[in-house]
């Protein structure tokens, strides 16, 4: 296997962007990416994005964009793994160069999620139709559960809850890119409308659209280039059963456990060795959950971890969603898992401005998809 290297990177502002459609998107931070890695060419390209069908109507992303791109005849395919869609489409790029295939990738992540589809139901194909979705449940009350079961077992707290997306608002108001760039209080987050309880609006990320590109070689091509490059030392996906029913726990989500245990062992690193990471907060839980997952925090401790301020990025013990995560920078859901390689990118060539974690050498990014049955995690380190 060959060393690879992120080598540039290109994103739209996440937000809702009425006047862009989901070809100017990717066309716009495919260009980005492509201009900041200073390459003449790309060998493929994999395109992550959840449901351009149901969404704006348009299947066959791959060639879609590839043509749109003006990059034909090269290979490009479309990624789908829910909200994970972004970081698989992420791996199948590293997996290509490091098998020797190719030698220059570009990895994208996609979606439109404003133009009128009915949002909830789109996502909702994420999670199992004939158990879950048929008697009514939807993603805000999935991850209520899980939070429910988290606050009984070791009482985790509302303020808690609340606390990650105080911090989460606090880094993404230093994030050019995010769609939500105002910080917000406790009281606020409490007082904020009930979804699904205990989950409150300011507790849940919100509908997005964005794209987010990176390009992808190998080490030897990139010593050539003489550009910032950051190298991927590990990459690791697991999958759980897809309904909640099914699982020993709620409180634990297997597929995050699994993939860490298999990207730790292959970066030859342990938790305690990362300087910072993005992981999936769709809703304030399942940062809570992730972080004890990823052996951050012991089981249970995560809340409490939060409030105490250990996961800040000034004098944190490990500083997560520097970039204001889903919660505040947004989730276009097929861009996420792209979008969080960028910040470690910015990160690990200390160019994340206000954002900047002091003496960043390894970052993880974790991307999952619906509650937890798809999870791909990345380990990246400063070359």
């Amino acid at each position: 296997m060959r060393d690879v290297v992120v080598i540039g990177v290109g994103m739209t502002k996440f937000g809702e962007l009425w006047a862009k459609s989901l070809r100017d998107m990717f066309v716009e931070s495919a260009l980005k990416a492509i201009q900041n890695s200073g390459v003449d060419h790309i060998d493929s390209m994999y395109v992550g994005t959840i449901s351009g069908g149901l969404f704006v109507g348009q299947e066959h992303l791959g060639a879609v964009l590839a043509d749109y791109l003006g990059v034909n005849p090269i290979p490009a395919s479309r990624v789908e793994s829910a909200c994970a869609s972004g970081g698989v489409a992420f791996r199948q790029a590293f997996l290509e160069i490091a098998s020797g295939q190719s030698d220059i990738v570009l990895a994208g992540g996609v979606e439109k999620m404003t133009d009128g589809a009915d949002v909830t139901e789109v996502l909702a194909t994420a999670a199992d139709q004939e158990y879950e979705i048929y008697h009514g449940i939807t993603f805000p009350g999935l991850y209520a559960m899980i939070a429910q079961a988290h606050m009984h077992q070791f009482k985790t707290t509302h303020r808690q809850l609340a606390a990650v997306s105080v911090k989460n608002h606090k880094n993404g108001s230093k994030n050019p890119n995010a769609q939500f760039r105002s910080e917000i209080t406790i009281d606020k987050v409490l007082n904020s409308t009930l979804v699904a309880d205990p989950l409150r609006l300011l507790d849940c990320s919100p509908v997005s659209d964005g794209a987010a590109c990176v390009v992808l070689c190998s080490m030897e091509l990139a010593k050539k280039l003489s550009k910032n490059s950051i190298k991927v030392i590990a990459s690791a996906q697991a999958s759980d059963t897809i309904a909640l029913h099914s699982r020993e726990s709620l409180t634990t989500l297997k597929s995050v456990t699994i993939a860490a245990e298999k990207a730790y062992k292959q970066a030859k690193i342990k938790p305690s060795n990362v300087n910072f990471a993005e992981v999936h907060d769709c809703f304030s839980i399942a940062e809570i959950v992730v972080s004890e997952d990823l052996g951050f925090f012991d089981k249970g401790s995560g809340g409490a971890a939060v409030e105490k301020g250990l996961t800040s990025i000034d004098g944190g013990k490990i500083p997560i969603n520097t970039s204001g995560g889903l919660k505040s920078k947004g989730h276009p859901v097929g861009a996420t898992g792209i979008a969080q390689i960028i910040e470690l990118y910015e990160q690990l060539t200390g160019q994340a401005g206000e954002r900047q974690v002091k003496n960043a050498h390894i970052g993880l990014a974790q991307n999952m998809g619906g509650s937890g049955a798809s999870c791909v995690i990345h380990i990246l380190e400063a070359v």
